[in-house]
């Protein structure tokens, strides 16, 4: 979206969009389930886990880190990855009120 469109968005719709976007891939939602599956820091058990090439993995991780999804510290030559707790709540509400919203009518369409 570019910048000129994105201003006619609330900065909520235009988060919510960055957000899901981020997790548009089932690559990414696949890194996510595991994430969460493990409850842990995750390593470099993505590519075994998940049977992708390294540089696949790393594309998709650095999109999920750079919309803020998921946060990294750096341990020696290896990047861990976990779920960031602030974000992920933001999410979860957002996508909680979006769909408590909608009110089902039964006759429409």
């Amino acid at each position: 979206m570019g910048l000129t469109k994105s201003e006619i968005f609330t900065e909520e719709q235009n988060r919510l969009a960055v957000l899901l976007k981020a997790m548009a891939h089932p690559a990414r939602i696949a890194i996510l389930q595991y994430i969460i599956q493990s409850n842990a820091c995750i390593c470099g058990d993505l590519v075994d886990e998940l049977g992708l090439a390294q540089a696949t993995i790393s594309q998709h991780l650095k999109e999920l880190k750079t919309s803020g999804i998921i946060q990294g510290t750096i341990e020696g030559v290896s990047v861990c990855y976990c779920i960031n707790p602030v974000i992920w709540a933001d999410l979860r509400k957002q996508l909680s009120g979006f769909f408590d919203s909608y009110n089902f009518k039964t006759g429409c369409c």
